[in-house]
This record gives structure tokens, C-alpha cells and sequence, in this order.
């Protein structure tokens, strides 16, 4: 792969990225209101997308072999809580990955 190759790729990538992130600036933009179809996906695809995450983050704990899944249940308990007390996805995803990994990595080697 040559340079230019690999210019175009990235050019395309980019160009791609941008129109489909000002598509509905571009459809919905002014005072046209988005048909309700629009509205409901949008408040229901972040949550849908979140419940998904956590089952598939929760769908490989044995609870009947060593650490019996505490790591991850710590973790999520972590997430829960900080979230409920800070109202904040990222100070809440952020704590709760890095004791994810702290469990995991030290203290249920």
C-alpha cells in the first residue's frame, strides 16, 4: 500500500464521517421538526444500547468457579453507585473500569 493509497482511504473515511454526521443537521436543520418516529429512536436507542452492553459485559460470569464473578459485580456495583450519586456517565464508566481492572489484574489473580 503506497502513499497515496492510504491518503484516498483516510480522505474517503473522513468525508464518509462528516456527511453522516451532518445528515440530519442537513435534513432536520432550520425549524423542521423530526417525525416521531425520529424523537422515539432517539430516546430509546442510548438506554437500549447501555442494557445491551451490560448483559453482554455480565453473560460470561461463573458463579460457581473462583472469583464467582465478584470482579464484575463489584465493578457494576461501582458504576451503579456513582452514577446514581453523580448523575455523570463518564465519572461513573471511568471509576468503574479502572476497578474492573485493579480487581481483576491484583486482587483476584
Amino acid at each position: 500500500m503506497n502513499l497515496w493509497h492510504s491518503f484516498w482511504m483516510i480522505f474517503t473515511m473522513a468525508a464518509v464521517t462528516l456527511l453522516i454526521r451532518a445528515f440530519p443537521f442537513m435534513v432536520f436543520g432550520g425549524n423542521r421538526k423530526p417525525p416521531e418516529l425520529v424523537l422515539y429512536l432517539g430516546r430509546t436507542v442510548a438506554p437500549a444500547a447501555i442494557a445491551m452492553l451490560v448483559v453482554y459485559c455480565l453473560k460470561d460470569i461463573n458463579l460457581t468457579l473462583k472469583p464467582f464473578g465478584l470482579p464484575e459485580l463489584i465493578s457494576s456495583a461501582v458504576v451503579v453507585g456513582l452514577h446514581l450519586w453523580q448523575k455523570n456517565p463518564l465519572l461513573s464508566i471511568i471509576p468503574g473500569t479502572a476497578c474492573y481492572m485493579i480487581l481483576v489484574q491484583f486482587v483476584f489473580k
